[in-house]
């Protein structure tokens, strides 16, 4: 796990009050000045890959309909950006393209000469084009066209157009919501993000654990003699105040909006990454508490601690929300 600083010159007990008033002075700063993002379009800081960014950049604004952290959203919804994913009934590649959907709708995106299913510079164009003929569609039917045509996605444009609007099937609903609710971790957000609610909930769980040893793969289980790694620490934080996030760092960081450095409140996740332009190569994560701090399971031979968040690999944070979470595949097993 990655190196950190230790926080010299506070006492424990001098430490939790510390904490205790940079939560409520820093909420009460807050109070009234966050607003919602908005339909951005941008992408989040390293959200993408920074190999697929440009791509998904790109072909994200190829219909009204559609935007970057939309299409986004969909191919790590699909695939988790894994250009090798094969699903059980054979959808196939970074945009999980069923082989007679690829025959009648695949492109040549790179104009290389030849629709490669696996080629991601030919599957993202692939699947914003597909978006934007569904849109098409279903462009006269009431209601919002973008969640008109992720409805026609799951469930065909007949269904959208029969129903005048989202068909009532609880997959394609679930689906609407959960790309929606992605789109807002992938999109680099406009104004302030707002405040979570269960924040002080899961920092209160934290403290709770202070001193406690670190055990890499650790989850908090009885066996494990109530031991945490880094995520397995943030992960049953959340779970005590009813939101569940995946098991492995750089998956959490897509539970939510991603606020700006200066912009953070206790309770947001912040994460640490060999990589400043992949989330994908995160290595880190701990619950930010106020004041440049944060409560983490760093690394073996350490306990869970009090650091500070400023290093050099620094990657960003994200504000964890109870749709944002629900959101994301399901969780990985490991650390």
């Amino acid at each position: 796990m990655r190196r950190v600083w230790m926080v010299g010159g506070i006492g424990f007990g001098v430490c939790l009050s510390f904490i205790a008033l940079l939560v409520v002075g820093t909420y009460s700063a807050a109070a009234g000045l966050a607003s919602a993002a908005g339909n951005a379009v941008g992408l989040a800081k390293g959200a993408v890959p920074s190999l697929y960014q440009p791509l998904v950049q790109k072909w994200g604004t190829y219909c009204p309909s559609l935007n970057p952290a939309m299409l986004a959203a969909q191919l790590y919804s699909e695939s988790g950006w894994k250009t090798t994913a094969v699903s059980p009934v054979n959808a196939q590649g970074i945009a999980q393209f069923m082989p007679a959907t690829w025959a009648t709708h695949g492109i040549d995106g790179n104009g290389d000469g030849k629709r490669d299913i696996w080629d991601p510079a030919d599957a993202i164009p692939s699947a914003a084009s597909y978006d934007c003929e569904l849109a098409k569609y279903v462009k006269d039917v009431p209601g919002d066209a973008s969640d008109n045509m992720l409805a026609a996605y799951n469930a065909g444009a007949y269904a959208v157009i029969k129903y005048g609007g989202i068909p009532p099937y609880s997959e394609t609903r679930g689906y609407v919501k959960t790309i929606r609710s992605l789109e807002k971790s992938f999109a680099a957000p406009v104004g302030r993000v707002q405040p979570s609610q269960q924040a002080a909930g899961a920092i209160y769980y934290a403290q709770q654990k202070l001193g406690t040893p670190y055990l890499w793969g650790g989850e908090g289980t009885a066996e494990q003699g109530g031991r945490f790694d880094c995520s397995g620490l943030t992960q049953a934080a959340y779970q005590s105040v009813g939101i569940t996030l995946p098991r492995v760092a750089n998956d959490q960081y897509n539970a939510g909006p991603h606020p700006a450095r200066s912009e953070l409140l206790p309770g947001d996740l912040v994460f640490f990454s060999t990589d400043l332009g992949n989330s994908r190569a995160i290595h880190h994560v701990g619950l930010y508490v106020g004041g440049g701090y944060m409560i983490n399971a760093p690394y073996t031979g350490a306990v869970i601690r009090f650091d500070k968040i400023d290093a050099p690999d620094y990657f960003g944070a994200t504000r964890v929300t109870k749709d944002g979470a629900a959101a994301l595949p399901t969780p990985q097993p490991g650390a």
